[in-house]
């Protein structure tokens, strides 16, 4: 079978807009799993660069970095469900 130039150009377009969909999906994705951490360190960069003073956002994210560094540590696949308890 034999394909026009027109057609292979608007394959190339599909494909790019398909892997640019792709990587603003997972972009959202990643922001939304760090969560607080990269929304605090986002806003201090941003103070810092419109000459402000960002170290209170800075704190904040190394606060809720913290709070997940604990989180993590008291989540497991054992207490996944919340029945640890209930299992013992």
């Amino acid at each position: 079978m034999h394909f026009s130039f027109r057609q292979q150009k608007g394959q190339g377009m599909v494909e790019y807009i398909v892997i640019v969909a792709l990587v603003a999906i997972s972009a959202i994705a990643v922001f939304q799993f760090f969560g607080q951490v990269i929304r605090s360190q986002t806003s201090a960069i941003a103070l810092e660069l419109a000459g402000e003073d960002g170290s209170e956002m800075s704190q904040k994210a190394s606060t809720a970095a913290q709070a997940s560094t604990q989180e993590s540590d008291t989540k497991g696949l054992q207490n996944f469900t919340g029945n640890v308890q209930a299992a013992q």
